[in-house]
């Protein structure tokens, strides 16, 4: 009986160690770091090259643009998203931003202004929603979802 107790012991310390090791590592991040994220995509925008841009997001991200009815859902789909927008030389600044923070996710969510350049160099300003989830994955840092729609309502000039 006591060579049963013992092997029962030894079998539930052996699963719960298996389930404990399996337990996420979260990795430290703020809101500081999280809004520096927007700012080294909005970086990739200003160099025009669209693997730059597509390099922030995940192979399996899902990109909801603002100027395109086609979700991407795979590096190529968004990359291919870029090369287009990017002929705008866009460039956003954030106007209203919420940042919640999970285990190795975050969410950064609110409304942006992208400045854009139409081929003429007559540039236009559009005000949109946006809603990123980043993910990290080995250390790293990447967009996992974004969602951008343009404002359903025009926006008051101030």
């Amino acid at each position: 009986m006591k060579s049963l107790t013992f092997a029962l012991f030894a079998a539930s310390l052996t699963l719960s160690g298996a389930a404990f090791a399996k337990a996420p590592v979260c990795a430290k991040t703020g809101d500081a770091a999280v809004a520096s994220l927007f700012d080294q995509w909005n970086a990739a925008l200003a160099t025009n090259n669209p693997d730059k841009v597509a390099d922030r997001y995940w192979p399996d991200a899902v990109l909801l643009p603002t100027v395109s009815n086609t979700p991407r859902t795979d590096r190529a789909g968004i990359r291919a998203y870029f090369v287009e927008f990017l002929q705008k030389h866009p460039q956003g600044r954030i106007d209203t931003r919420t940042i919640r923070i999970n285990c190795n996710t975050a969410v950064d969510m609110g409304t942006y202004t992208f400045t854009l350049k139409d081929k003429d160099g007559q540039t236009k300003q559009v005000a949109a929603r946006y809603t990123y989830v980043y993910e990290n994955r080995g250390g790293a840092w990447k967009i996992l979802h974004h969602h951008s729609s343009a404002m359903p309502e025009p926006i008051a000039k101030q």
